[in-house]
Parts: C-alpha cells; sequence; structure tokens
C-alpha cells in the first residue's frame, strides 16, 4: 500500500547551510538555505535557490558571489535563526555571536564558526517560480582544521553536520559505506 500525495518537493533530507552574502567591509548577511547542491564537478559548480524578494537576493546580485557554510550541530540555532529573520532589519553576525572571516578571492564574508566555508561566483541564474536558482563556480574552499582526521582528510563524524527536512533538523552521522564497496572485489 502506499499514500499518493500531491505534487512537491520530496527530495529529503538535505543540507542544511547558512549563506553569507554582501561585503565584509560594507553591508553583510547569513540566511539559511536548504535548496542547494553540487551541480557539476569538473568544473566545480554549485548552486543555491533563493526567492528574488529576500534581502540576501540583492546583495549577491550587487557583488556575484555568495558563500556556502556547512552547519554543524553546534551552529543549528543559528541556522534556524538565521533563516526566519530579515537582514534588512537584523544583524544575524552580531545577533548569533558569529564570526565573519574574509576569505580568500572574494569581498564576501565566511563564518569563522563553520566546519567548511565555500566560496561561489555567480555564473546563470535560472528563474523557476517562487524561487530562482542562482548556479555558482566554485572559487574557493576553506576547511577548518579542529575538523580534520589524522590523514587530513575532513571528518564527517568530528564535525556533526546537521540536515533539513519538512521543518527539522537532523545531525549526519552513521557511516555505511564508501563510494564502489557494492562491487569492489574482497581480498
Amino acid at each position: 500500500m502506499r499514500s499518493e500525495w500531491k505534487p512537491g518537493n520530496m527530495l529529503y533530507p538535505l543540507p542544511a547551510v547558512m549563506v553569507t552574502s554582501g561585503d565584509i567591509d560594507d553591508k553583510m548577511n547569513i540566511f539559511t538555505v536548504a535548496w542547494c547542491g553540487n551541480a557539476c564537478t569538473n568544473p566545480p559548480y554549485v548552486y543555491i535557490s533563493v526567492r528574488p524578494k529576500r534581502f540576501s537576493y540583492e546583495l549577491i546580485k550587487k557583488t556575484g558571489d555568495y558563500v556556502i557554510n556547512l552547519v554543524t550541530k553546534d551552529l543549528v540555532k543559528a541556522c534556524d535563526y538565521c533563516g526566519v529573520v530579515s537582514g534588512r532589519d537584523h544583524d544575524k553576525f552580531k545577533e548569533m555571536n558569529l564570526t565573519p572571516i574574509r576569505l580568500k578571492g572574494t569581498n564576501v564574508p565566511g563564518i569563522e564558526e563553520a566546519p567548511v566555508n565555500i566560496v561561489c561566483h555567480l555564473e546563470k541564474e535560472v528563474e523557476l517560480g517562487s524561487h530562482n536558482m542562482l548556479i555558482a563556480s566554485v572559487k574557493g574552499v576553506f576547511v577548518n582544521d579542529k575538523f580534520l582526521d589524522e590523514k587530513n582528510y575532513f571528518d564527517m563524524k568530528k564535525a556533526g553536520l546537521i540536515t533539513y527536512s519538512h521543518g527539522e533538523y537532523y545531525t549526519l552521522g552513521e557511516y555505511v559505506g564508501k563510494f564502489g564497496y557494492s562491487v569492489r572485489k574482497k581480498k
């Protein structure tokens, strides 16, 4: 037996990320995005989807850049807050005690407390309806060393990254296999 639901977005869970926009020397903002993902490996492209009426949309269009900041369990309250109040009326960096940092290749700030900052340059915009998809080339990836393991790999378990599903936040957790393990010959 299966229940039929109206057509809608059911591709869950999604990464919960905080996207920074604006200029570190002027007006800057943080907003929460769940509509994001990888678009291409080589060259590296990512996307976010944003409502054009949002304050951050204006800032991104002005600078041409944005930064995707991954969210940990320790940052989930800030992530939620940055998704429900407007940067037009609030200084989210200050109110959430987050530290803006300079990243090579952009004047858009990253978030110091985030485990990973991905510097993005807007290449293409696709109008889709309620949201516009902002497709960007990746200009740099900055990883906080405290989230690296002994082999200098990003340690997902140590980071405690957050996902989003139907209005709720969850942590990523248990390792279950490595790409290709289903066909790899046993030694």
